[in-house]
This record gives C-alpha cells, structure tokens and sequence, in this order.
C-alpha cells in the first residue's frame, strides 16, 4: 500500500501559486516538480502545514547563479559523506571478504552494519533532503528519457542530485536489507565443493585431491576448462550433477565444504573411508536466503510510489531500462534461429550430441587447446602473492594500448587484497581513495580461473577509475548501471591470455571469438530470465515458505530451458539455469550480465578501427547518464541485439567458406 500524504492536494497548490506569483510563470514546472516532491515526504513530525509552506517559501533558490553556488557545495560534501561511508563500509568487511583467517561472530556484526542505513533519516531530519528536493527535483526515467537529448551536463548533474532522495526509507528497514544480503553473502562465500573428494559410478576420484571449487563460478569454470582434456566429458559430466543436486537442494551438507567425506553427485552417496553414511541433504537453506531478501525488500516497497516492488526498481530505477524493453531484447535474441546455427557447429566440433552444460562450450578459444595445468603454471609463476598482482597493473595496461603516465596514474588508484571468495571490485567514492582489486590468490600463486577473474574485475577498477575522476562533476560519476561497468570488465577479460604472451595462430579466431561471446550471451539471458522469473513467483506468491519456492524456482528454470534451449540442444526439463549464487546473494543483478554483454557487442564493433585506451577514457568520462543516453553519446547508436546477429551472420558465414 502507498503511504497516505500528510500535505494534502489542495495545500501543496496554494504554495506552488504563491511561489509562481513572486518569481515568475517561467519556473512553475520547476517550482511544482520541487514543491510536489518535498510535500510527498513531508510527515508530521517534520513540521505543521503552516511551517511546511514557510519552510518552501524560504528555501525555494530562482537565482540560476545562486542555485549553482549551492549545487557546487552540495556536491563537494556529499563526495565526502558517500566516500568515508563507502570507505566505513568495505573496511568493516575486510574479515568477511579477504583472506584473513577464521571469520569470527563479531566480525559478521561489524560486515553487516552500514553507516548509509541512517543517511536520509538524518538529511531529512535536518531538512538538507527537502531543500535538495524542492531546488534539484527527481526525475522518472520515462522524464529523462524524453528530457536528455535537451539538457546540458550541468542539468544532469542536476538530475542525479534529485536521484539522492527519491524515496524516505526508515533506517531501520534499510538495515533489515543490508543484513540480509551480507546473510547471503556470507553463505555464498563459503559454498564450496572439493572437487577430488567426487566420485563416479566406478568409485573413482577424477579430480586433484586438493580441488575446491566455489559454487557456482569455480564450478563453472571447470566444466569449461575440461574442453581440452582427454577425460573432460566425464568431468563435466560428474559436475553437473552436483549442480543439479544444489539446485534441488538434495546435495548432501556433510559434503559442503568439507572435505571429509567421498560423495557420489549421481547416485547421491556418501562415504567415510569407502563405507557409506546416513547422508542429511542441505534444508532449503538457498531458497530461505531469497524469501528473506524478498520479505526486506517487501518492507522497502511502501516508500516508492510508482516503483512499489523491488523488480520496478531494479531496472526502472537502478537499471534505468524498462522492464518489458529488456525482456524483448533477450527473448528476441534467444529465439533468434542463429542460436540453432551456432549450436551445430558446437556438435560439429564435439563430434557428439549437445548436454544440458554445454551451454558454458568453451571451445571457441585459443586456451581450450591449451590444458588447464599449463595455464596455471604460468599464472601460478607470475602471480606468486597480492604484491606482484599490484606491480604488474601498470603493464596490463600498457598491453592494452594506455600510454605509462596514464597506466600508472590508473593502476596507482587500485589496492589488490587477497580475497576469500573469487574476488570482486569494490570502487571509490571520493577521489581521495583507492578502488579495491580483491583476488583470490593461494598459497601457491594464482590459478588460471583466478587470474581470469581478477583481470575481470581489473576491468572494473578502471572503469570505477576514469568514471570517477575525468568526470566534469561529481554527482555524474559512475556509469549508467553496472551492465556498463561490465561490459568494460568483459573487455578486459577476453584479453587475458594475450596479457600473459598467450596469442593463437590461427587466422580465423576474430571470428570464433564472436561466436564464443554470443553463445555466452546466449547462456547468461537465459540465466537472466530465471533470475526475473523468480521475482515474479515471489510478488505473485507472497505467503511462499522456502519449500514452495524451491519448487517454483526449478520449474520456472525449466520452462525457460524448455522454450529457448531445448529447440537448440535438444533435451526437455532441464534445471541448470538456476544454478548462479547471484540469485541468492545478489538478486536480479544478472540481467546487468546480459546487457553488459549486448553493449559490449556493440562497443567492440565501434572499437574496431580505433584506440582502444583512449576511446574508453572518452566513453568512461561520459558519467551515469541513462543508458540510451549514453550509448548514443558514446558510439552514435541506441542499444539494440540486431548488431549481435549481424556479428554472428558474418562469423558463420566465414566459417562456413573457410571449411
């Protein structure tokens, strides 16, 4: 239910009148717009609806000059409040999120409190919000859309400080959110799977005795990694399975990480020394995750009007794309029939029928010809510990085209940490600081897949970099949503084998590269689809228990395989597209995969015949403007897959004539 205003209608008019009256018709749609809003938040504690009046009356700035003199000072102390609570918050996670040992009951305290839960309290309280409010107004996203091709930098800015206070959010159910995403965070984060302790129908180890594979990246990336191995289908094989089992939920929790006991995935068996055990599967631990993030997010829905559910505001208002603009774009992509195409040759060069993973065919790439153990000797070499990660920044990217002065301006704004999961970018918020690298590193150096995955998220600390300090005013920086942010990420990451000396000679790669890049488009929409779906279920079902959830979770991956994947691949019912963590520990983030992806097409065409370092610094100086906005600003073009099928046109097309 929308919350009831306490300044009605007819008094919020009465005061846009008298301000139209003293300073001009010219600015009654600013004087509304600001007016409207502050009496949309007003409550009666803040004041009377005499004092509500006097308060817009007094505080209303007409001056062009003086509202920038205020806007300017505005924006130099949010800088400072958004940076040191942004710094608060990734030092109180150190122990949660990098490698420091055991994780102790205080340290989960300290991780999920966040000094930003009480941020609009305290501007509202002390009126700093309304006055920001009634002078630099919020905009929709259906305003800015057809409002951006007029406004200035200086409007947008303008627009993004109205995006502070869209919303009156009790602290208190801010803080019921943050605590249960660091939850969540924290049961992802120590999800892991010790791959040597498998066991197939023979009774046989496949794996090192040593392998832990983090759920779901680790184990992912090993079914790609077995692409250019002798026994990798049976590998691939075995994993998925344990995929499965974690979906459902029947995954034993003797064997979560731990490596005490053999585990069977197929059969489901347990073993202590080859002799089986009771095994206990999981409780539905995954889907509790999710109902508990729905319910803090339920708490939430009341303080937006227009935007009441969590999925209105993750893409109308975090996002920045309307829902029905995206799903059209994914489903016209999955339902394209280049996907049928693309899937023959991945037989073709299989020489088998497809299966359920195969969705994750990583054999587009010059490294599946190059075996596992090798790359990570390599990396292993030159990565031995954090140190050597931070000392070769500069180098990456020089490699990619960045002159020394400016790669070693960018890398000197990056700190690398030993991280305790797979890692991840944690950027800046004020110029003043540094943007986190966290990678995870062993005792022995860093693996291949940590390696990939810190060059991914290497991405995204030059991104947070360039946003950060080359744009023209604070309050613009970031990026249109983190698809954006991705997309550079991905970049980066499709270059980490020539950033280790690593190139292939085979003349017809550019083109096998674009068919790798979409047959990943091709998995992650899917994925993107279920993650939307979920969300769906849960509004529609608000009663759900975690059991029901689960139910409703494997059916609607199902449905989803069964409409766009099981034409392509060929079997029915499949649940794999439930398997990522970000459904419990991030939800509905992975549609930002998706568009990142479809951008990315789009950026790599534009790239083509140009600098690459310095158009990403032009790009990436653009700031957090709507993604149409931005994309047409950056490369000429709205966001559109028609551009990806074209690539993938012409790549089958050489292909087909090469062979």
């Amino acid at each position: 239910m929308e919350k009831q205003a306490f300044i009605l209608e007819n008094a919020m008019k009465q005061v846009v009148d008298s301000l139209v009256q003293k300073n001009g018709e010219e600015q009654r749609d600013r004087i509304t717009r600001g007016v409207s809003q502050v009496a949309s938040f007003w409550k009666e504690t803040d004041g009377t609806g005499d004092e509500f009046a006097a308060y817009c009356r007094n505080n209303y700035i007409s001056d062009k000059d003086q509202l920038d003199k205020v806007f300017q000072r505005i924006s130099t102390n949010m800088e400072v409040i958004l940076g040191y609570f942004n710094k608060i918050s990734a030092d109180l996670q150190r122990p949660l999120h990098l490698d420091m040992g055991d994780i102790l009951s205080v340290d989960e305290s300290f991780g999920s409190y966040s000094p930003v839960t009480h941020f609009k309290d305290d501007f509202f309280n002390n009126k700093i919000a309304f006055l920001i409010a009634l002078n630099f107004p919020h905009y929709s996203l259906e305003e800015k859309t057809r409002l951006s091709s007029s406004w200035s930098r200086k409007d947008w800015a303008y627009a993004r400080l109205g995006d502070l206070f869209d919303s009156r959010i009790p602290s208190e159910v801010n803080q019921q959110v943050v605590n249960s995403l660091t939850k969540s965070d924290m049961y992802i984060a120590d999800y892991n799977v010790f791959a040597g302790e498998l066991l197939n129908n023979a009774g046989k180890t496949l794996f090192p005795p040593d392998m832990k594979l983090l759920s779901h990246w680790n184990i992912r990336d090993e079914i790609k990694s077995n692409y250019g191995n002798a026994e990798g289908l049976e590998k691939q094989r075995l994993l998925y399975e344990v995929m499965k089992r974690i979906i459902t939920q029947e995954i034993p929790s003797q064997v979560i990480n731990s490596p005490v006991y053999t585990w069977n995935p197929v059969t489901n068996k347990v073993f202590d020394d080859r002799n089986e055990i009771v095994a206990t599967p999981e409780p539905s631990v995954r889907y509790a995750m999710i109902l508990d993030y729905f319910h803090a997010q339920q708490k939430v829905d009341p303080y937006y009007q227009g935007l009441n559910t969590y999925l209105l505001r993750s893409f109308e208002k975090d996002m920045e794309v309307p829902l029905a603009d995206l799903e059209n774009l994914f489903t016209t992509y999955l339902s394209s029939p280049e996907m049928g195409k693309i899937a023959g040759v991945i037989r073709n060069r299989l020489g088998r029928d497809l299966e359920p993973f195969d969705i994750w065919y990583d054999g587009f790439k010059t490294r599946t010809s190059i075996p596992a153990e090798t790359l990570d000797k390599v990396t292993r070499k030159k990565y031995p510990n954090p140190e050597a990660v931070q000392q070769d920044l500069p180098n990456i990217l020089v490699k990619l085209g960045f002159n020394r002065d400016k790669a070693l301006s960018i890398a000197s704004k990056v700190q690398v940490d030993p991280a305790r999961g797979s890692g991840h970018a944690w950027g800046a918020e004020t110029r003043e600081q540094k943007s986190l690298l966290r990678t995870r590193i062993s005792a022995d150096g860093m693996d291949y897949k940590g390696y990939n995955i810190a060059v991914h998220e290497f991405g995204h600390n030059v991104e947070q970099t360039i946003s950060l300090h080359n744009v023209d005013y604070y309050l613009l920086h970031g990026v249109p949503n983190t698809a954006f942010t991705e997309t550079l990420a991905f970049l980066f990451q499709k270059n980490d084998l020539a950033l280790l000396g690593i190139t292939g000679n085979n003349a017809m790669q550019e083109y096998y590269n674009n068919l790798d890049n979409a047959w990943g488009l091709y998995e992650i929409m899917g994925v993107s689809l279920v993650d939307i779906g979920i969300w769906k279920w849960l509004y529609a079902n608000p009663g759900a228990n975690p059991e029901s959830l689960k139910e409703a979770v494997n059916n609607i991956a199902k449905d989803i395989w069964n409409r766009y994947y099981a034409p392509v691949l060929g079997m029915k019912d499949q649940p794999i597209l439930a398997i990522y963590s970000h459904m419990v520990n991030s939800p509905l983030y992975l549609p930002n995969y998706a568009y990142g992806h479809i951008i990315e097409f789009q950026l790599t065409d534009y790239l083509k015949d140009k600098d690459f370092a310095s158009e990403v610094e032009r790009m990436y100086s653009l700031g957090r403007l709507t993604p149409q906005q931005w994309m047409k600003d950056a490369v000429g073009s709205s966001i559109s897959v028609q551009p990806i099928i074209n690539t993938i046109n012409d790549a089958l097309l050489k292909i087909v004539e090469t062979h």
